[in-house]
């Protein structure tokens, strides 16, 4: 029983190759021969036809593949071409912001030390920044912080190998300023919103306008004359008040600060020729 499938299929091949060979007279198919043909070549057209659609799709299945490797060794790559890129591009951008610092360095009339930021601490706004110098380092309290643009803050804490700088517009920060085309005196006061703004006494209407640039002023031996602090981008007007306000846009971007100068000795000198503003810093 398990093998009559088999005995069948035999026997009607045997019947088929005997049909053709009776039916084959001087190299001439007969009729039972015509009529197995009849019967067996669209059988053998249809096996050819399906042989050849298998081996095709099959064909199409290893180049598909193929190309989803090279696809995938493809996004790797450029995956590896963008890292790359953004690597050379950070790079370029600290030697240019290394690069400013020097030149900056190489020009102040004083002692310098310069610092990484390694934290930086958040309050809807960076209020503090942490550097890599400390006290063995010869860091103090009230070390003015400065970058190429201007001025940065102050060291309010002072640990083994690290300082904490006081940004300028933290609320409770305050310098002592005035206006460079006027020289007209002031405060410039941190905001708890992050903003900074000049408090400064009224003298005539020509004291304070928009667009003048705020320095510091030397008073109160903490910070050096000259740095640039910021521009007056609004004056606020009190009337009779003793204080009139402006507010300031610092020169300094708080929040990208990467690296800085610690001024470690002070000078009566005038710093602003060294600092070089474009126009509308």
């Amino acid at each position: 029983m398990r093998y009559r499938k088999y005995v069948v299929l035999v026997s009607v091949l045997l019947v088929s190759l005997l049909l053709l060979s009776l039916g084959t007279r001087g190299g001439e198919i007969g009729r039972p021969g015509e009529l197995v043909a009849f019967v067996i070549t669209p059988l053998q057209a249809a096996l050819s036809k399906i042989q050849s659609t298998a081996f095709g799709v099959w064909s199409t299945y290893l180049d598909w593949k193929n190309v989803r490797r090279e696809n995938q060794a493809l996004r790797t790559e450029l995956e590896q071409l963008r890292i790359q890129s953004l690597q050379v591009e950070d790079t370029q951008r600290e030697n240019l912001r290394l690069r400013r610092l020097l030149a900056l360095r190489e020009r102040l009339p004083l002692s310098t030390l310069s610092g990484e930021v390694i934290a930086k601490e958040w309050g809807g706004w960076v209020r503090s920044v942490t550097v890599n110098r400390g006290r063995s380092d010869g860091v103090a309290r009230l070390t003015p912080a400065i970058v190429p643009e201007g001025l940065l803050g102050r060291v309010v804490e002072v640990r083994a190998r690290a300082a904490v700088i006081q940004l300028l517009n933290d609320p409770s920060s305050a310098a002592a300023v005035m206006v460079q085309r006027t020289r007209t005196a002031g405060v410039a006061e941190g905001e708890p919103g992050g903003a900074v703004r000049l408090k400064f006494m009224a003298r005539d209407g020509g004291g304070v306008q928009v667009g003048d640039l705020i320095v510091t002023s030397g008073l109160g031996g903490v910070f050096p004359k000259g740095l640039p602090v910021g521009r007056v981008i609004a004056v606020e007007d009190k009337g009779s008040a003793l204080f009139h306000y402006a507010r300031l846009h610092p020169v300094v971007d708080f929040a990208r600060v990467e690296e800085v100068l610690l001024l470690m000795g002070q000078t009566g000198a005038d710093l602003l020729p060294h600092f070089s503003l474009e126009p509308g810093t």
